[in-house]
């Protein structure tokens, strides 16, 4: 065990540091980021209005932060399977699943009322967390199991 600790040290600290930078997106996420949501939803957000927000800097600013996930979600796959195609395939799905859900958050912002805000809370969920990659991995793994 320590042998194989020794022998893959750098993906191990690597893995750690894409990690770390996934966290402190998270911790720092109220210092870094425009996102008037993110109090909203602490609140009892099914009996409140919507908070204003200017679209621009909400969906810049959501651009921002799914790149810099994906950014250290991608560095993290690859660090586990080595391999380009694996990192190509789910930079696509990335890209994806970015236009899917801002087209949903724009979409529910536009047209929906208060009382779907479960709908707004779940998509940006989806944008601003790195659930992907928990997804990602254990697929590309699988995947990788059924192929041998």
């Amino acid at each position: 065990m320590l042998k194989k600790i020794r022998q893959y040290k750098y993906r191990i600290l690597l893995g750690g540091l894409a990690i770390f930078a996934l966290i402190s997106i998270r911790v720092f996420e109220r210092v870094l980021f425009y996102d008037p949501f993110l109090y909203y939803f602490e609140l009892e957000f099914n009996r409140i209005p919507l908070p204003t927000y200017d679209s621009f800097s909400l969906f810049l600013s959501l651009t921002f932060r799914y790149v810099l996930n994906s950014v250290f979600s991608l560095l993290l796959i690859y660090i586990v399977f080595k391999e380009y195609n694996t990192i190509k395939f789910a930079l696509v799905l990335y890209a994806v699943f970015f236009l899917v859900l801002m087209m949903s958050m724009g979409t529910v912002l536009h047209f929906y009322e208060t009382d779907d805000n479960f709908m707004l809370f779940y998509i940006r969920r989806f944008l601003i967390q790195p659930i992907f990659v928990l997804l990602f991995i254990p697929a590309f793994y699988y995947q990788r199991l059924s192929l041998k």
